[in-house]
């Protein structure tokens, strides 16, 4: 005995205020601190027992279980709700061996008794113990080695603690009081337990409601920027047309109402110098009808082309708007490759740009467009038969760049910054053909957000490789 208590007897006589140097004289006092000290003991384990409510009723039960177990020393201990009450908490029973094991409840080895006493207390029978109550089989009143307590909520009885112990270990009424006390704190800490178990739950179905609802406003917010994107493009390519029309309907007959009238005029004109200067007079109105038509064309072209690919527009810009004197070749090198939307219009106007400046200032005959797929470079180049001069063209470029007061090479700037605000550069060289070639490189893969880089190239081309 001595040997049992010696460890917590420091702790006992500052409990109790009493000091022995001899303890084995004073038999009711050493009795007394045994059950003193399983109590504190007792309480212990069952604070450290209720307070698992946050990781479950399952985990909460088994701990409570076990509190009893290791008070009483018990063989066999019993945890049980009745059917019907606390109807979230989970499991609704637990059985402990004489080892403090789970056992299952139809297992051979439980005793009938504790079967008979598990079935009771479920079935809401088990908590009658008055005088009017029927023994449960294998206890008998004033049974020393059984007890069996109450489990309170709200005042009703909502299950049972039973425990049965061996012959050497008898319950007495501290026993019952710790065991009290543990069933009492037992019911409010399961209903605790499950009812953050349902708060967790609810929790994490509110969290994923949160996100699914942030993903569909997300995806409401896009779709609504994109009609109003495309409203805007409605609208901005309802007035392109507007303006197309009129310019096809008024200017354009206009102006070759003009030049059916020069060219009756000159028919009739017998001064020779008189003749040539309305000859000329024709061929400016008929620049200008040319002009026109590519205005009316780019009017009409000047939108989102959908999934048309480049090639594709440069072969239909050669054959639907370009004067009827030039005559354009269309050659397309190595595998073609998927290109933003904004790179392949800023290409298509350059192309459409060169063209007519090969046909209305170089007065060429022939103009080679030619788009090259490389491993890491793309090279869009218009070469001309023309009598344009290289250097010239660059230096009109510089000056242009400078400061155009006129406007009257707003062409070449434009086709520098499209190049540029893809991040290529703009070539001025000497064509094959013996007029001018332009020349536009950008590097692959180009970026689906393409932003202004680097700058124009006016320099002489044999400078560079």
């Amino acid at each position: 005995m001595s040997s049992r208590i010696s460890p917590d007897h420091h702790d006992l006589d500052q409990l109790t205020g009493i000091r022995s140097g001899k303890p084995s004289f004073y038999v009711e006092y050493l009795a007394s601190a045994e059950r003193l000290r399983r109590v504190i003991h007792a309480l212990d384990r069952i604070s450290r027992a209720l307070v698992r409510t946050t990781e479950g009723p399952g985990t909460l039960v088994r701990a409570v279980a076990e509190a009893a177990a290791d008070h009483l020393t018990a063989h066999w201990v019993v945890f049980a709700l009745a059917d019907g009450a606390l109807p979230e908490a989970a499991p609704r029973h637990l059985v402990l061996g004489p080892v403090g094991d789970e056992v299952d409840a139809d297992d051979p080895v439980v005793p009938p008794w504790v079967s008979a006493h598990l079935r009771g207390v479920r079935s809401g029978a088990g908590h009658r113990h008055g005088a009017d109550a029927e023994p449960a089989p294998g206890h008998h009143a004033q049974d020393p080695h059984h007890l069996h307590v109450p489990v309170h909520l709200d005042g009703d009885v909502v299950g049972e603690i039973v425990a049965w112990t061996g012959a050497e270990r008898a319950i007495d009424a501290t026993d019952a009081s710790v065991l009290r006390v543990l069933a009492g704190q037992t019911a409010a800490a399961l209903q605790n337990s499950a009812l953050h178990q349902r708060t967790m739950r609810l929790y994490g179905e509110a969290s994923r409601h949160a996100e699914d609802l942030a993903a569909r406003n997300e995806q409401l917010q896009r779709t609504r920027d994109a009609l109003t994107v495309a409203r805007q493009r409605e609208v901005l390519d309802s007035e392109r047309h507007r303006i197309a029309r009129e310019l096809h309907d008024s200017v354009t007959q206009y102006a070759l109402s003009a030049g059916m009238q020069i060219e009756v005029v000159r028919s009739e004109m017998r001064d020779e110098r008189q003749r040539e200067r309305l000859e000329t007079a024709k061929a400016l109105t008929r620049r200008a009808v040319e002009q026109l038509r590519s205005a009316i064309y780019a009017l009409h072209h000047s939108g989102d082309r959908g999934r048309q690919s480049l090639p594709a527009m440069l072969e239909e810009l050669s054959t639907v708007h370009m004067p009827s004197d030039l005559r354009v070749e269309v050659r397309i090198e190595g595998r073609p490759v998927a290109l933003p939307s904004a790179a392949e219009r800023s290409l298509f106007r350059v192309a459409g740009e060169a063209l007519f400046n090969a046909a209305v200032h170089a007065e060429a005959g022939v103009a080679v467009v030619r788009l090259a797929f490389r491993k890491d470079r793309l090279v869009l180049s218009v070469s001309d038969d023309g009598t344009g001069d290289p250097e010239h063209v660059r230096r009109a470029l510089r000056v242009a760049a400078a400061g155009d007061l006129n406007g009257s090479h707003r062409g070449l700037v434009n086709m520098a910054e499209r190049a540029r605000e893809i991040g290529g550069t703009l070539r001025i060289r000497r064509s094959p053909q013996g007029g001018i070639r332009i020349e536009v490189g950008v590097p692959l893969p180009l970026p689906a957000g393409v932003s202004p880089s680097g700058a124009p190239d006016h320099s002489d081309p044999g400078s560079r490789s």
